[in-house]
């Protein structure tokens, strides 16, 4: 067997190898990627048991705490008037 056949041969075992370990690889990444899928499955079935169960009953109250702070947001420029009409007749 010459040299130039033996460094034939090594090449294909290295490219061999090589082809080996990445399937391996990707096997392995995948097979994880799965887990996380079942993972995540899990917990977007337990976000929507939280929302349905204590979220859902709770949206009147936000909605009417919004409206008073829109009451609240309404009313600051008129305050923020009287206020400064108040601080220019303020003895300096």
């Amino acid at each position: 067997m010459s040299d130039q056949d033996l460094l034939i041969l090594l090449t294909v075992a290295l490219a061999v190898v090589v082809v080996a370990v990445l399937a391996i690889a990707l096997i392995e990444v995948r097979r994880r990627l799965v887990k996380i899928g079942e993972g995540l499955s899990a917990l977007a079935g337990a976000l929507e048991g939280v929302e349905a169960g204590h979220l859902r009953p709770l949206e009147p109250a936000v909605n009417a705490i919004n409206a008073q702070f829109d009451v609240i947001l309404g009313a600051l420029p008129g305050i923020g008037r009287k206020a400064a009409i108040v601080a220019e007749r303020r003895p300096r």
